[in-house]
């Protein structure tokens, strides 16, 4: 599946862009059809005065933006339901993933991180919901052997907000975390974490922002430091993220392949020595 250039690519950079790797018609189209579905239930559930266009790829999402305009709170329930949609997990499940990842990471016993997979919806210019600066070890657990996959369901451009990465971040140690930014209150979870030093990590690996369509596929090891980008545009950002994770792996077997946040689990109770306290108001410590 990769060449000898991208596996190169892969462990030098950390992440690696696959074009076209899933099939339209076939893996993504009846996702968007189910997403436009569900939209047309709350549409009429909560009686929005709206007619909903009628599907293609380009309009799949048309009257979400109307929904959560009438109720914030509406965004939550499509959340929910899109990643119950059961095209959506037999991406999620595709042996080619599977097949992908025995490949990059040299095993034959994979596993798909519980509460791992969905679908994020990035409104345009909300912050709250936002993921920032983090990598996914440190929020997921389960195996330091593990990586992301990301693919969107529209073209991201600049203005949408393309995941940042950071290149290279992967060759570095299990980074330090705050669990509770106090600058950002309204963040809960996962997004309120904020990594030790991050304005001096971010320089001293430099950000690229890969632009991508449906269809294509972004990788990213579990050590990978990225952050999602700010959507400036008037449309959301959706995107769909699964997590696999080597079994073999000695540390995830040290840790019994335990979940994190959205399992309810702190890093405190399993990496205590990642975390640093509650407050980010000193993140600027020299690196």
């Amino acid at each position: 599946m990769l060449s000898f250039e991208q596996k190169k690519e892969l462990s030098e950079n950390g992440f690696i862009l696959l074009k076209n790797f899933y099939d339209l018609a076939e893996e993504i189209e009846p996702i968007q059809f189910g997403i436009w579905q569900i939209i047309g239930v709350l549409l009429k559930k909560y009686k929005c005065p709206v007619q909903q266009k009628i599907f293609t790829p380009d309009t799949f999402d048309d009257g979400y933006l109307d929904l959560i305009k009438k109720d914030r709170k509406y965004g939550g329930e499509v959340y929910d339901a899109v990643k119950q949609i059961p095209a959506f997990l037999r991406l999620v499940s595709a042996k080619k993933n599977e097949d992908l990842f025995f490949e990059m990471r040299n095993t034959n016993c994979a596993g798909i991180a519980g509460r791992g997979f969905g679908v994020r919806i990035d409104n345009p210019n909300e912050q709250k919901y936002r993921s920032l600066w983090h990598y996914e070890y440190r929020d997921q657990l389960r195996s330091i052997d593990g990586v992301v996959f990301w693919t969107p369901l529209v073209s991201v451009t600049s203005k949408l907000g393309p995941v940042q990465v950071c290149p290279k971040s992967h060759l570095g140690p299990l980074r330090r975390s705050y669990l509770y930014d106090t600058t950002n209150q309204n963040k809960s979870g996962a997004y309120a974490m904020r990594l030790e030093n991050e304005q001096q990590l971010i320089k001293k690996y430099g950000i690229v922002a890969p632009l991508s369509e449906p269809g294509d596929l972004i990788i990213m090891d579990f050590l990978t430091l990225h952050s999602s980008g700010e959507n400036f545009a008037n449309r959301a950002r959706w995107s769909m993220q699964f997590r696999l994770f080597n079994f073999l792996d000695p540390a995830g077997q040290k840790i019994n392949w335990v979940g994190g946040v959205a399992d309810g689990v702190s890093l405190s109770s399993v990496h205590p020595e990642l975390v640093i306290g509650n407050s980010s108001n000193n993140m600027e410590e020299k690196c």
